[in-house]
Parts: C-alpha cells; sequence; structure tokens
C-alpha cells in the first residue's frame, strides 16, 4: 500500500476526466446524441472490457462465478448513476463549469464517501472495511475525516465564489461566459444530479468482492479493480444508451451514424436534456465555447474524423476511473476516501479549464480570491487524507 501514490493515480484521473471533452471540439456535423453514444461506447464497453482482458487473469470467469446479488447491485448503482446524470448538463447551463462541477461533485464526494461506511454501522454485510465509529475511534482515521471535512469546506467556499459573481458582475457579462446563468436552478438541479450521482461511489462498493475474486484468480493488486468497472459501467451504458437512442428518434438524428452526407443544416443539437454525470465535464456546454466552422451549404460529414475524436474522447473518460481503481488499492482500509480524492481533482481539473475559458471574466477580486481559496483547500484536503491513510499504512505495517 502506498497512499502517496494512491493519490497521484487519483489526481490523474481527475485530469483525464476534467479533460476528455477536448476531442469532442473536432467533431461536426453531429448531433451531441450521435457522438456522445459513439464515444460511449468505448468508454462503457470497449475499454473497460479490453484492459480488464489485458491486465487480470480470467475476467469472464471471475464475472461468472460472483453471487447474482453482487452483480446485481454493482450493474443496478451503476444505472442509478446514469440516470443521475440525465440533469447534470443542466447544472452546466445554469451555473458555468466552474461553479456547476464544485457544488455538484460537492455532493458526490459527501454521500459518496461517507453514506458506504456510514450504512456499514446498521447494515455489518455491507462491503466496507470500517464503521464510521471505527473509523473516528483512531489518529489516522481523525486525520482522514478531517481532509474529507476540509474538501467540503472547499466545495463550500466555491459555491460562495458563485453566489458572490451572480450578486457582483452585471447580466451582461454573466451571459456571455454563461448564457443561461440562474443561481437559484442551477442549485437546486445540481443538489439532484450530485446526490444522485453519488450511486457510482455505491456501485464500486458493491462491486468489491469482484475485485477479492480477481485476486484470488493471480490478478496483481494494482489492476484487481478494472473487472468491477465492466459490471459498473455496462449499467451506466444502459441508462444512457436508452436516452440517447430516444434522442435519436425524437431528433431524426440516426441516420448519422452512417451517413456522410447531412440531411439539414441543423445536425440535431436542440434544447433538449443533456444526459451527462456529475462524474464528468460538461461535453456539450464547453463545446459550444468553442466557434464551430459549420458550412450549411456543405453537407459532407467528416465521418472518420468523427469516429476517431469520438474513440478518442470516450477512451480518455474511461482512463478516468481506469486509474481511479489503481489509487483506490493503494489507500487499504481508507478506500472510502478514494471517492472523495476524485472528485476533488475533478473539481481542480475543471475549474482550471473554467479559468482559460473566461467563465469568471468581470467577476471582483471578492470572488476571485473565494474561487481560489475553494481550490486551494481542495488541493489541500487532498494532501491530508493522502496523511492519514498513510499514518494508518504505518500502524498496520508488519
Amino acid at each position: 500500500m502506498n497512499p502517496f501514490l494512491g493519490v497521484f493515480f487519483h489526481w490523474l484521473g481527475g485530469l483525464a476526466s476534467g479533460s476528455f471533452y477536448v476531442p469532442y471540439k473536432g467533431v461536426k456535423k453531429w448531433a451531441w446524441e450521435v457522438y456522445w453514444l459513439v464515444g460511449g461506447f468505448f468508454s462503457w464497453i470497449i475499454c473497460p472490457v479490453i484492459l480488464a482482458s489485458l491486465l487480470t487473469n480470467d475476467l469472464f470467469g471471475v464475472l461468472g462465478k460472483q453471487e447474482l446479488g453482487t452483480l446485481w447491485w454493482t450493474y443496478f448503482f451503476g444505472a442509478m448513476w446514469g440516470f443521475g446524470g440525465l440533469t447534470f448538463g443542466l447544472t452546466m447551463r445554469y451555473l458555468g463549469m466552474s461553479l456547476g462541477m464544485g457544488v455538484a461533485l460537492g455532493y458526490c464526494a459527501a454521500f459518496g464517501t461517507l453514506i458506504p461506511p456510514i450504512f456499514k454501522t446498521f447494515i455489518p454485510t455491507i462491503p466496507v472495511a470500517e464503521t464510521i465509529g471505527q473509523i473516528a475511534s483512531t489518529t489516522p482515521g481523525k486525520v482522514t475525516l478531517f481532509g474529507v471535512l476540509v474538501c467540503l469546506i472547499g466545495i463550500a467556499v466555491a459555491a460562495m465564489a458563485g453566489l458572490t459573481k451572480e450578486r457582483e458582475m452585471p447580466e451582461a457579462e454573466k451571459k456571455k461566459a454563461i448564457a443561461e446563468f440562474n443561481f437559484t436552478k442551477g442549485i437546486l438541479v445540481a443538489t439532484f444530479s450530485g446526490i444522485m450521482s453519488a450511486c457510482f461511489s455505491f456501485a464500486l462498493t458493491a462491486g468489491n468482492p469482484i475485485g477479492e475474486a480477481s485476486r484470488a484468480a493471480g490478478t496483481t493488486v494494482l489492476w484487481s479493480g478494472l473487472p468491477k468497472l465492466v459490471v459498473v459501467l455496462l449499467g451506466g451504458f444502459t441508462t444512457n444508451f436508452i436516452w440517447c437512442s430516444f434522442l435519436n428518434l425524437k431528433n431524426r438524428t440516426g441516420y448519422q451514424y452512417f451517413s456522410s452526407t447531412l440531411r439539414n443544416s441543423n445536425p440535431g443539437r436542440g434544447q433538449e436534456t443533456i444526459i451527462e454525470t456529475a462524474v464528468d465535464v460538461p461535453s456539450e456546454e464547453v463545446v459550444e465555447h468553442a466557434p464551430r466552422t459549420e458550412v450549411a451549404s456543405d453537407p459532407r460529414v467528416p465521418m472518420l474524423n468523427n469516429y476517431l475524436f469520438s474513440a478518442l474522447a470516450g477512451t480518455t473518460w474511461y482512463f478516468q476511473f481506469f486509474f481511479y481503481t489503481m489509487g483506490e488499492t493503494q489507500m487499504g482500509r481508507f478506500g472510502f476516501a478514494s471517492w472523495t480524492l476524485h472528485m476533488a481533482s475533478i473539481i481542480i481539473f475543471s475549474t482550471m479549464w473554467g479559468w482559460i475559458f473566461h467563465e469568471w471574466k468581470g467577476s471582483s477580486k471578492k470572488a476571485h480570491g473565494l474561487i481560489a481559496s475553494g481550490i486551494v483547500m481542495l488541493i489541500l484536503s487532498t494532501i491530508i487524507i493522502g496523511v492519514g491513510t498513510w499514518l494508518k499504512s504505518k500502524l498496520t505495517a508488519p
């Protein structure tokens, strides 16, 4: 166990999550539901199966030997995470990337980190190492929980920065950066989306027996979390596939998967609900910041480029949880803190992109100071959690 290596892996995962949408900027003349589903096949089906098959022993044998209950709850919470993402794109529309990600992921961090060990107190059969009481009874546990608290305070500070921006910025300036900025509506949507999207953490917890079985089959500890991702992401794929297919029918965009010619000047990107999750950076909203060069008089669609860029985006998205499971294996009995580390790192990198896209341009020094303070606290929280886990490893070392 190496907690500092674990923190590093979680940061790599946050970087992947905070940057995966960039290749989508190269997609031209496709509707959102088309390029999202194409990328999703790589995110939720192709990459999980291929990498788990290559890096673990007897993937399908391990999955086939699991109890039905383990597979069901891992898949079920993965599907619930997908449902939670149905409203996440709206959070970005109303709050912008840096604030919207901060608030929604704050709920994810709190619920995804603390609820599993809290439930362990009342339901001992849940596959979590320790209850909250057991964690808080030791010095390393107190340090780790303090790191979680610092993370949540940092998120609250980031939310205060957004409220300050709304109060101080002229309406015209807010609309330049975020066309539909609405703090109240955005907070309500972010609350619902963030809490529901924490189900991903529950799915990973429910899938722990799969990781244990993979290790028993001879898989190296570092890769042992990959098999459970196959099941979790299959659940997420189910809800995404259903919604994108519905939008294909509704917007008549299904032909775009196969046709190199656009049938109308509007590729189908309308006002539909955006299905993304609170562990994703908002591809649709961010891509809209970048000018597109689509020409209505030229109906040709760059099919090869669109598939390649979507595949690259989807693969990058998957790597956030590829690195997450690697980091989790290094956190030992404090693996519950992995979710907080992941959320904090995503907020840090998504805020970086928010600054790049000038979402905070025109806001006061107070707002800038608050958002900077929030980010510093998030970085500090990852260090504190790493120290707490390191102290635990020293106490349990032979």
